[in-house]
C-alpha cells in the first residue's frame, strides 16, 4: 500500500489539487461540475443509478471519460491519452482483467495502480500522470482516485467504448471499426455473408459480453460475444444521422429489462430514454437473425450504432476487440 500512495504522489507533480475530485448525489450538479472540469480533476455521484451493467465512454477528442450504469451517468473525469506515436486505439473494448497493484512488463516495471486491461498487447485504464494532454503510451490514465472509485464498480467484461481522436478531433474515423481476434488473439477474417444476407454461428463464443454494433455506412450489423464475432448481417438503416450511439440492456423501474440510450456527449439528452418500436423498426434485418440477436441480449449486452465502417479494409489501426476470454 505504501508503494501505491507513493505512485499517487508522482502521478501528477504540478499540483495536489489536481488529483481532487468531487461527490455528490444530485443529477443537476453532477452535469454542472462535469462543464468545468481542469485536468487532474473529476466528479462522481454513484447514487443516481445505484446498480445496473456499467460502460465506461472515453472520448478522446476531449480528454475525458464517462462513467454510466444501468444507462445513467454517474461519473465524469478528464484523462490522459496516447501520445503521438503510442496513440490509444479506438473501438469498442471489454476489460478482460483487473490488478489493482499492476506492473507494467514493458516500460521498466512502472507501477499502474488499478489497472483495468482492455487489450493483452497493453492496452488499460489505470491512475497515471494527468498534464492535460495526451502523454501516455497508450493507455487511458486516470485521476488516481477516481481510478480506485471506477475499479470498485466494473467486472471482468464490462464495455468501455473509445471513440475521438486527440490530435484531430474529430469523432468518427473512416477506417475499419473491427479487426476481429480469434480464440488465441491471432488476427481473423470477418465472417462471410451466406445466402441468406447473414450469418450466425454462437458456437463460436457460447458465453461473454455481447456487442452488437450497427454500422449505417456499410449497412451491416455485426454482432460479437467475448469478442468473437458470432454473427453479422446485411442492414436496411432509414437513419441519416452522422453521430454516434450506445444503447444498453438494463432494467426498468418495475425491474423488466429495457434497452435504454446512454447520453454520449453530444446526446446527453438521450440518457435514459429507452429505445422505442419506430427507432427499432429504422433497421431492417433478416426475421431469423433479428430473432437469433434478440434470443442472445442479456443484461448488459450493448449496441453501438455509428457511420464507421465494419470491414476489414487495411489502414491506420483501430481494434478493437480482444477477442480473449477475461482472467481475474
Amino acid at each position: 500500500m505504501r508503494m501505491i500512495a507513493l505512485a499517487a504522489m508522482m502521478l501528477a507533480p504540478d499540483t495536489a489539487e489536481a488529483l481532487q475530485g468531487a461527490r455528490t448525489s444530485s443529477s443537476a450538479d453532477l452535469a454542472r461540475r462535469a462543464e468545468a472540469l481542469r485536468p487532474g480533476e473529476w466528479v462522481w455521484a454513484p447514487d443516481i443509478a445505484p446498480a445496473g451493467p456499467v460502460v465506461v465512454y472515453v472520448d478522446l477528442s476531449a480528454q475525458v471519460a464517462t462513467v454510466y450504469r444501468n444507462g445513467v451517468r454517474i461519473a465524469v473525469s478528464t484523462v490522459s491519452s496516447g501520445k503521438p506515436g503510442h496513440v490509444t486505439p479506438t473501438g469498442v473494448f471489454t476489460i478482460l482483467q483487473k490488478d489493482a497493484n499492476h506492473r507494467s512488463s514493458k516500460y521498466n516495471s512502472a507501477p499502474m495502480p488499478f489497472q483495468q486491461r482492455l487489450t493483452w498487447d497493453g492496452v488499460a485504464l489505470h491512475a497515471g500522470g494527468l498534464p492535460g494532454y495526451p502523454e501516455s503510451h497508450g493507455c487511458v490514465h486516470l485521476p488516481f482516485e477516481f481510478s480506485k472509485l471506477l475499479f470498485g464498480i466494473t467486472s471482468l467484461g464490462a464495455t468501455v467504448v473509445i471513440q475521438g481522436d486527440a490530435a484531430r478531433h474529430v469523432r468518427t474515423s473512416d477506417q475499419s471499426l473491427l479487426a476481429p481476434f480469434d480464440a488465441k488473439g491471432r488476427p481473423a477474417a470477418g465472417a462471410a455473408l451466406d445466402q441468406r444476407g447473414f450469418t450466425w454461428r454462437p458456437e463460436r463464443a457460447l458465453s461473454g459480453p455481447l456487442t452488437i454494433i450497427v454500422s449505417k455506412s456499410d449497412r451491416r450489423v455485426v454482432v460479437l460475444r467475448n469478442g468473437i464475432e458470432i454473427g453479422r448481417s446485411v442492414a436496411e438503416v432509414a437513419d441519416d444521422d452522422p453521430g454516434t450511439h450506445l444503447v444498453t440492456l438494463g432494467t426498468s423501474p418495475d425491474g423488466k429489462p429495457q434497452w435504454s440510450y446512454i447520453g454520449l456527449p453530444g446526446h446527453e439528452r438521450e440518457a435514459g430514454m429507452p429505445l422505442d418500436e419506430a427507432t427499432i423498426n429504422r433497421l431492417r434485418l433478416p426475421r431469423p437473425f433479428y430473432e437469433n440477436v434478440r434470443a442472445a441480449a442479456k443484461p448488459g449486452s450493448t449496441i453501438l450504432i455509428t457511420m464507421a465502417p465494419v470491414g476489414t479494409s487495411p489502414g491506420e489501426p483501430l481494434t478493437i476487440m480482444d477477442a480473449i476470454f477475461p482472467a481475474p
